[in-house]
């Protein structure tokens, strides 16, 4: 991307909509300038200006909660930017995953259209867990125990599948399996490989 193709505001910055790679989940809204969009895609991670402190931020330079850039979009009017990333950390300075956090209208309680929705909503859940390590978690817990501990869980839910399969009991197949699947998004958050990589490998094997 040639940052020649953005524009900037009468500032000189650009709106730069922060998303997790993995969960799609919008962490933040920042700005930067052409310097601070120039010295994101030289380290890799992401670079902001601050408006009230009028300076470059480096994100995680003293919280640590550094954000991995994966990819940088612009939009039609080229005047928005859409980064991808994966955190390192929570994206707000609440400590939250995400800034986004409150909202003006009810929850929707309608039947959610898109029967594969859960997917991407434990994928959400996942990242925030890897992000925040909540106290307690189940999910906390594997993380910090590291990839040999998820792996482990991999093998035994694959194992409890087969054993329902040969068992014939279609309820124990569906509940092994949701387990088994439950686990293989925690490796796929823990090595920061987005579930559409997956998707995007059967579709091309479909094709």
């Amino acid at each position: 991307m040639n940052t020649n193709d953005i524009k900037f505001d009468e500032q000189g910055l650009v709106p730069a909509i922060v998303q997790d790679a993995r969960s799609k989940e919008v962490l933040t809204l920042a700005y930067m300038s052409e310097e601070s969009l120039q010295k994101t895609m030289k380290v890799g991670e992401t670079v902001f200006y601050s408006r009230s402190r009028q300076e470059l931020w480096h994100k995680g330079e003293t919280s640590g909660n550094s954000q991995k850039v994966e990819g940088i979009r612009y939009d039609c009017d080229q005047d928005a930017l859409l980064v991808q990333v994966i955190p390192n950390g929570p994206a707000c300075h609440k400590g939250d995953y995400s800034c986004f956090t409150e909202s003006l209208t009810e929850q929707d309680s309608r039947p959610k259209e898109n029967r594969y929705q859960i997917l991407d909503d434990l994928q959400s859940v996942l990242a925030d867990r890897k992000a925040t390590l909540p106290e307690g978690s189940y999910t906390s817990k594997l993380f910090q125990e590291g990839v040999d501990r998820i792996a482990k869980k991999i093998g035994e839910e694959a194992g409890e599948v087969i054993i329902a399969s040969k068992n014939d009991d279609s309820e124990e197949i569906a509940l092994e399996s949701a387990d088994l699947m439950f686990h293989l998004l925690m490796i796929l958050t823990d090595r920061g490989v987005p579930f559409d990589d997956v998707l995007q490998v059967l579709e091309k094997r479909h094709s």
